[in-house]
């Protein structure tokens, strides 16, 4: 009886298709991360803009001027786009524009690392109704303690229209984690971030001229407001196709886990904002929440 010879070429070759899929989880991660870092520090910008042109301002600056970049860089060929790219573009963008609106909204009259914290409901949400495994549940789970332990329920000094606020834009954000990953599927990342940005700006303009206080813009909100295009849009949108490309919404969504931590932080380093010894332990909840979620993902497939 005759042995067959072992296939090293076949070996070969599926070590080097395992090399390329942990590369590309490699990369997923730091890109969503980095995004994290980037939205927060521009968030803490977009806090000074707030005296003089507004939250509403503020946005459609941020996203106004972020869609001008993204044009003139990626220059999409919109006359090849396939109705369900125009659909799924749309709705990713009315996403995009809703849930940075009404988030500035809520940090205007709340801290942002409180702000963050309770926008980070819709993508548990996502999560819990995403999970598979009782693991993912436990994970899910320990980030909504956090959640609950960093509200100060008792105190009368928390605006409750700001909380409502933050928790609208977090239903939001669940709803551009999910698009994104839909739109990540049917056209490149920086074709559907461009055009996805537009939409936001078409979306939200209306607002900024009904409320009018981007009339006051000048030269510095101007490049304050440049400021906050590029690390609170451009980058941070980017890096997040990069990621929701390479990993499954779920994983995604408690990876994301990390803004109340990076929020505070931001807001403490640029804006003085300080939060109590209980309520960074609640961030360490959320933290812990996302780094179990990222091990114990690994490997897995959806």
């Amino acid at each position: 009886m005759k042995l067959k010879p072992h296939n090293k070429h076949k070996s070969n070759s599926f070590l080097i298709i395992e090399s390329l899929q942990m590369k590309k989880t490699n990369i997923a991660v730091p890109a969503a991360l980095l995004s994290m870092i980037c939205v927060q520090g521009g968030a803490s910008i977009a806090k000074r803009l707030f005296p003089t042109v507004g939250a509403i301002g503020t946005s459609a600056l941020r996203i106004g001027l972020a869609a001008i970049l993204l044009t003139l860089i990626n220059r999409p060929n919109f006359s090849k786009f396939t109705k369900q790219q125009w659909l799924y573009c749309a709705i990713y963008g009315i996403g995009i524009a809703a849930m940075n609106l009404i988030f500035y909204m809520a940090i205007q009259r709340i801290p942002l690392g409180l702000g963050v914290t309770i926008e980070f409901v819709g993508p548990l949400f996502l999560a819990l109704v995403l999970s598979r495994k009782w693991l993912d549940l436990l994970w899910a789970l320990l980030a909504c303690t956090g959640i609950l332990l960093i509200v100060p329920w008792q105190s009368g000094d928390v605006d409750p229209i700001g909380l409502l606020l933050a928790f609208t834009a977090g239903i939001f954000w669940a709803v551009y984690i999910v698009m994104g990953g839909k739109v990540a599927k049917v056209l490149p990342g920086k074709d559907a971030v461009t055009t996805g940005m537009l939409f936001a700006f078409l979306f939200i303009i209306p607002f900024a001229l009904w409320d009018g206080a981007i009339l006051n813009s000048n030269g510095s909100v101007f490049l304050l407001g440049l400021g906050v295009a590029i690390f609170s849009s451009a980058l941070p949108f980017s890096l997040d196709f990069i990621a929701l490309k390479r990993l499954p919404a779920k994983t995604f969504s408690i990876l994301t886990s990390l803004q109340p931590a990076f929020a505070a932080l931001s807001g403490l380093i640029f804006l003085q904002e300080k939060l109590s010894f209980l309520q960074w332990v609640s961030i360490a909840c959320v933290v812990l929440a996302s780094m179990g979620t990222t091990i114990f993902s690994q490997g897995k497939t959806e």
